[in-house]
């Protein structure tokens, strides 16, 4: 039986199921028809946990779930967020109260459904005082719009601060062996204030689950394109890293993936993950080893085979770093 965690109060399935892929982010997506029996899929597997956004496929994700899951709604934990805007090139936040509100309406409509479990702000604005944005999410909650809210890529003094004034129950962040940003103040912090951390790329972007191997191939719209640890300078000692990683994966009959998600689970008990996928073999091998805990000389080794410091390259390029408030590492040499 599958050891479940709380999140927003709720009790759940420490794997949920990151939805991004289904309408953008890696390439090209399934067809619409392929996509929705991902969703169906995860539900017959016990996935009782979806993560959204506004943004993906600019409200096609949304769409996506409530046509295909509105009719099993109170079979699962829904999470959307907001806050990020994409005008052309441009990138932008908006988390002004009144966006934020106009914004879950607009969510609430495309997913089908009254409320949310969860609501997340993206990303953090600078522009905007965190009590407003806050105090907007409170009045949702207190409309029974939202159940919790959650913030995402946010620092820990900054966590602390939304804390305070109204409190949070989940930040989102990406963390991975190979992504550790987390571990320099938000992991403890979370762990310190009784905030789950829901983990995003937990698999690497695919890196680790084995699910590229020439990047060569990437397309200009697969997100990873621009991002340093898969370009032509960095990937091949990335790669070989990889190729060990899967070897140890190997010699203890799990699958790259099974590894990665149990590395990030033994880190606290508070930790979920969110992985995506848009095949239903893999869907299905992201939870199979869901309740394995591995030895603690397993998770030491790969622990310190694929860290901050053995990773090629910074995980994003310097325009989207400017996005993220999460704390960073120092460049090395610094």
């Amino acid at each position: 039986m599958t050891r479940l965690r709380k999140l927003a109060g709720k009790d759940l399935n420490p794997i949920g199921l990151g939805c991004m892929g289904l309408t953008h982010g890696y390439g090209v997506p399934p067809a619409r028809d392929d996509a929705a029996k991902v969703l169906l899929a995860a539900l017959d597997l016990g996935y009782d946990h979806f993560d959204t956004a506004n943004i993906y496929g600019a409200g096609r994700c949304e769409a996506l779930i409530g046509d295909t899951l509105a009719h099993r709604r109170k079979d699962f934990f829904l999470a959307s967020k907001t806050g990020i805007l994409f005008d052309g090139p441009k990138r932008g936040t908006d988390c002004h109260p009144d966006s934020i509100l106009k914004s879950l309406d607009a969510s609430l409509a495309r997913l089908k459904t009254d409320h949310l479990d969860l609501f997340y702000l993206h990303r953090f604005d600078y522009t905007v005082p965190i009590a407003d944005s806050v105090g907007a999410l409170v009045r949702a909650q207190e409309a029974g719009k939202i159940l919790a809210y959650g913030v995402s890529e946010w620092s820990a003094d900054h966590i602390r601060e939304a804390h305070a004034v109204h409190p949070m129950a989940a930040v989102q962040t990406e963390y991975s062996l190979w992504t550790r940003n987390v571990e320099l103040a938000v992991l403890e912090t979370t762990r310190e204030l009784g905030i789950a951390l829901v983990a995003f790329s937990p698999l690497g972007r695919g890196a680790l689950a084995d699910g590229i191997r020439d990047t060569s191939t990437l397309l200009e719209n697969d997100i990873r394109y621009p991002h340093p640890r898969f370009d032509a300078e960095n990937w091949p000692k990335n790669l070989a890293l990889i190729d060990r990683f899967n070897a140890i994966a190997a010699q203890n009959g799990v699958t790259p993936a099974q590894l990665s998600l149990a590395w990030v689970l033994s880190r606290g008990d508070h930790v979920h993950a969110i992985p995506g996928t848009t095949r239903l073999d893999h869907l299905a091998g992201n939870v199979a080893k869901a309740d394995w805990q591995p030895e603690a000389a397993l998770l030491e080794q790969v622990d310190r085979l694929i860290n901050q410091n053995t990773v090629s390259g910074p995980r994003y390029h310097a325009p989207m770093q400017k996005t993220i408030d999460t704390e960073e590492f120092a460049p090395a040499g610094a």
